[in-house]
């Protein structure tokens, strides 16, 4: 137990480096290779593009636009990324379909965390040198473990929930 709220407080406490610089730093057509894997192996690998744009009619707003495939039309997910608390690394992602998620800036990475029709997605976004290093996690929201629960020599154990891990994109994109 007390792992674990040392573990939670040294993450809610991180420090938001580079606040001020994102996401301006990130602005630009981003291009690479995605890859999707499973616990057999890459299962596809596939053109990625990440363009993020400034919007001069709506400050503190950027376009967030992927695009997967060769189809740039198909492939096509058009986001805005609007600030929200940029001190509090507080952002929203809006897809523009009236779904709106938080998308939180922690030292130095884009973190959203979700959950759609039974499947959690934890996904993150992070410049390291001259890369966005793009990835996505993904597996059910039925736990396939609960233990704890109980007290052990006098403490009391909060249950702890696995969730599985079904599968991870991942992408290196270079501003092209």
């Amino acid at each position: 137990m007390k792992a674990i709220l040392s573990f939670v407080f040294l993450f809610s406490t991180s420090l938001l480096i580079g606040q001020s610089s994102f996401p301006a730093t990130w602005v630009g057509e981003w291009k690479g290779t995605l890859e999707i894997f499973n616990a057999t192996g890459k299962l596809q690998e596939l053109p990625m593009e990440l363009h993020i744009w400034g919007q001069d009619t709506l400050p503190e707003t950027y376009s967030f636009i992927i695009i997967y495939g060769e189809d740039k039309v198909a492939g096509k997910r058009d986001y805005q990324l609007i600030t929200v608390d940029a001190a509090r690394g507080l952002y929203l992602m809006d897809e523009k379909n009236s779904i709106k998620m938080e998308a939180y800036f922690l030292n130095g990475k884009l973190v959203q965390w979700f959950e759609v029709e039974g499947t959690m997605l934890y996904t993150t976004t992070e410049l390291v040198g001259e890369e966005l290093l793009w990835e996505i996690i993904s597996g059910s929201s039925t736990p396939v473990s609960t233990t704890g629960n109980e007290t052990v020599d006098g403490e009391e154990i909060p249950p702890v929930r696995t969730f599985p891990v079904g599968a991870m994109q991942r992408a290196r994109l270079r501003r092209g």
